[in-house]
């Protein structure tokens, strides 16, 4: 060494001149010390793109989760290493979606007379993400408390996900949203008319509340995502739903029908949520029933049934200080399935006019046969007692199931999407041929209704021939008004044996009537496949897609997979009947819009599809044909809301009529107030009421709120009067909406009705004329949408100024402590363009007694 510094030090040498040791030695150093910074990195790296991936810094198990999201900054996901099989990171999460509460009709059964005009249950979006250990693959799924997923809702909600998390994270094609099929939530929330014939257009309102509240549950269930587990679990409801059509489920096959005990299926799964320390987060359930417990005279927004169950399961499952409804931090959801025949009223139908049965075959009463007085009922002595038996039903299995230890899901988080064009999907015949399904269209049947929702006039079920008065309607009026080109003779046969009243697939002014390109999609999360399908299917029709499905993944490489079916998942397309049950053409038959071989089609389609998404290739899957997003050519024809004014010596939230002094548990009290209307502020993820107590003498603590089960809200007009009662239905909503877009004159319906029943069901000349010149009066051959695009929630300046009472209702319960109470009122006036101005009116003081 010596030598070597005196070299060094004379210059002799080259500075860099070391022994053959020390050369080896810091060579092995060199490369530990390489290990580790590289090591150091990578868990560096690991931790802090965990940390932005799932944002880890938010509120902690014993913390309640807001409905409301902090902003996000766009990022694309990294993959870290390969995925542990039966590790997940999960989350859920939930938002108010309620929208406008009054003045807008309700989406579900077709009635124009149903418009709301209070709340009883706030809607909800509750969405569940998971994603794989390593982040490479993840699924997100909201389930809605609305009539049933839209296509520009979901094309809206991928568009901000995107622009919060990259193009890759959330896309289309992993994101799926399904409606609970609630029939008493707002309407016009759609790309297509049909559905908005009886709203008269899109409703900006509720379009934006359902947008805002789906990404906003989505995010949160992404943002508190965290390592954990999953555990699946099925069980019975008893006597939760009856088969509605018994008629047509009579028409599939004896031995298919002999596989089942019952008509519908009663079983419910469950899929429970929990972080890896055991503490339960959520539970996400699939079981068939419709959200027709409330009946189309209601007039308070509800959620209905699955809303209901959903409520008592969140409360059930309160941490301590989690003590106001809809902001406990467990998320509890009951999600559609198979439902498209199955009813709620598990009494079945009534002749309402005589006690007797209605007929088997047409659910019609009386001579000539009419639908309006076949009504079903239960299973409770009203609406809001049957809601409630319903949804206690669905709540007792789920927390059954919920309380076993259930399947622990093993496996890779997967999905498979493709867009398909229904109009003209190809399908495989059993004798080896090909055929298409047809361009969309509703049969006579549609406008009859359910036994759960009357329909028109003078259509009935199982109508498998048109008749020649509304067959003339349809040629000389719908089709020269609303089509840019008749229908051929072809597109008629393709649909039989169903005769089409509406032929939506070439109604196509101002927009079109019905979706063309549709999303076929399944989601995969270890052995649970979740099929997401367009519509209603009924019960036969649910069962052989979900054993095929299960079938699939058996032969390629899964085999044991659990099948859901989500119902009304992403676009609206009616009803998907099976092959025999569409040739009966009860209101589903009818309802079948892509003709008879749709459910086929539907079937042959996710079937092709469960090899990919099972061995993890959906990426090789041909996308398909993308739909337009045209959210910009909506027509909404509702008016904003007009000012408001209370009398002369009042203001806003004064008493009109008061509280008694005294309740006992199983009163209702009620209170009115003068107020405003509610439009112009929809209290997304607040309220418009309280019930509050006096605690220690001298503070108000708030117990219940707006969407609490023993609390209404109702909104009216002071002065709006009732007017005379006269039939308004799905058919003169669409002749109202006919004329509102095209300029075209009325068409007299009624008359032209009197007149065919007069000259005994024949199309005399006087009547054909007269339908043919109801055709032909035209204020203009095209509508100019602009003058009918969304509007701007403002004010109507024009409109003279409005006096609103609001009642507030408050049932109390068996087993309310006693003690002094007061209901509040929360509301926001508006005059002119001003914002709007907030009040609160109190009820007097009064005590409850035990």
């Amino acid at each position: 060494m010596a030598k070597h510094k005196r070299l060094e030090e004379e210059g002799d040498m080259p500075v860099h001149f070391v022994s053959t040791k020390s050369v080896v030695l810091r060579f092995l150093f060199g490369l530990i010390f390489i290990a580790l910074l590289g090591t150091a990195c990578v868990l560096l790296g690991y931790y802090f793109g965990f940390i932005d991936a799932f944002n880890l810094n938010n509120p902690t198990d014993q913390t309640p989760v807001s409905t409301t999201s902090a902003p996000f900054t766009p990022y694309d996901p990294v993959a870290f290493a390969e995925p542990v099989p039966g590790e997940f990171f999960v989350g859920v999460g939930r938002a108010d979606v309620t929208g406008p509460i009054a003045q807008v009709n309700m989406m579900g059964y077709a009635n124009p007379a149903q418009t709301a005009a209070g709340l009883h249950l706030r809607l909800y979006s509750r969405a569940f993400v998971v994603a794989d250990s390593s982040n490479r693959s993840r699924v997100a799924f909201a389930t809605v408390d609305c009539g049933m997923g839209s296509q520009i809702i979901k094309l809206e909600v991928v568009k901000r996900l995107k622009a919060m998390f990259g193009n890759n994270t959330y896309t289309e094609r992993n994101v799926v949203i399904s409606g609970t099929h609630s029939h008493s939530g707002p309407a016009g929330f759609f790309q297509t008319l049909l559905p908005e014939v009886t709203s008269l257009g899109a409703v900006k309102q509720t379009t934006d509340a359902f947008i805002d509240g789906i990404v906003k549950s989505i995010v949160q269930a992404h943002t508190t995502s965290k390592k954990g587990r999953l555990r699946l679990g099925t069980d019975v409801v008893t006597e939760g739903n009856i088969n509605r059509s018994p008629y047509a489920y009579l028409k599939d096959p004896q031995n298919e029908r002999d596989l089942y005990n019952f008509n519908t299926e009663q079983d419910m799964t469950l899929l429970k949520f929990e972080h890896e320390n055991g503490q339960p987060i959520g539970m996400f359930n699939w079981f068939p029933v419709h959200g027709t417990s409330m009946n189309f005279s209601n007039e308070l927004i509800s959620s209905d049934n699955r809303g209901r169950a959903s409520s008592l399961f969140e409360k059930m499952m309160r941490k301590n200080g989690e003590n106001i409804s809809g902001n406990e931090s467990f998320v509890g959801a009951f999600a559609s399935a198979n439902l498209g025949d199955v009813s709620p009223r598990t009494k079945g139908p009534i002749c309402v006019d005589s006690g007797l049965s209605c007929d088997f075959a047409t659910s019609t009463c009386d001579i000539p046969p009419r639908v309006k007085n076949c009504v079903a009922f239960g299973p409770g002595v009203d609406m809001f007692d049957s809601t409630d038996i319903i949804a206690k039903k669905q709540f007792d299995t789920a927390s059954h199931i919920f309380n076993k230890s259930g399947e622990v899901l093993d496996g890779s988080v997967g999905w498979v999407h493709q867009y398909v064009d229904m109009t003209k999907a190809p399908v495989k015949m059993d004798d080896g041929t090909t055929t298409y399904t047809c361009k969309p269209g509703m049969g006579y049947s549609f406008a009859a209704g359910t036994t759960d929702g009357a329909g028109a006039f003078n259509f009935v079920q199982s109508m498998t021939k048109g008749t020649l008065l509304w067959d003339a309607v349809r040629d000389d009026i719908i089709v020269k008004v609303v089509c840019s080109e008749p229908p051929p003779a072809e597109y008629y046969d393709c649909h039989h044996p169903k005769p089409v009243l509406l032929p939506t697939g070439y109604m196509d002014k101002p927009y079109a009537w019905h979706p063309t390109i549709i999303d076929i999609q399944m989601l995969k999360i270890g052995q649970l496949i979740i099929i997401a399908v367009p519509g209603e299917f009924t019960t036969m029709a649910g069962r052989r897609i979900k054993a095929a499905v299960k079938k699939e993944a058996a032969q390629h490489g899964l085999p044991n997979a659990k099948v859901v079916l989500a119902g009304l998942s992403n676009v609206y397309t009616h009803y998907i009947a099976t092959p025999e049950e569409y040739t009966a053409q009860r209101y589903e038959g009818a309802s079948t819009i892509y003709g008879p071989n749709t459910f086929t089609a539907y079937y042959q389609k996710y079937s092709s599809l469960v090899q990919a998404m099972v061995q993890g290739t959906q990426g090789k899957v041909d996308p398909g044909p993308s739909p337009a997003n045209i959210l910009d050519k909506q027509v909404e024809f509702l008016p904003p809301p007009s000012p408001d004014k209370v009398p002369s010596g009042k203001s806003f939230g004064d008493v009109v009529s008061d509280v008694k002094a005294m309740y006992a548990q199983n009163d209702k009290v009620s209170v009115m107030f003068y107020g405003a209307n509610p439009r112009h502020n929809m209290k997304i993820g607040s309220t418009y009421l309280a019930i509050q107590q006096l605690v220690n003498g001298s503070m108000w603590k708030t117990i219940l709120v707006d969407t609490d089960w023993e609390t209404t809200f109702a909104w009216k007009d002071a002065a709006l009067k009732t007017s005379p009662k006269t039939e308004r239905n799905v058919i003169t909503a669409l002749f109202d909406i006919i004329s509102r877009t095209t300029g075209a004159a009325s068409f007299d319906y009624e008359s032209a009705m009197q007149l065919y029943e007069q000259e005994g069901s024949t199309l005399t000349p006087t009547l054909r004329d007269v339908i043919r010149r109801a055709g032909s009066k035209h204020l203009s051959n095209s509508v100019d949408t602009g003058l009918f695009q969304f509007k701007r929630n403002s004010v109507n300046a024009e409109a003279p100024s409005v006096e609103s009472h609001v009642t507030v209702e408050w049932y109390i319960p068996a087993g309310q402590q006693s003690g002094t109470y007061r209901v509040a009122y929360f509301g926001d006036h508006k005059t002119g363009e001003a914002s709007p101005t907030p009040f609160t009116g109190y009820s007097s003081q009064f005590k409850v007694q035990a």
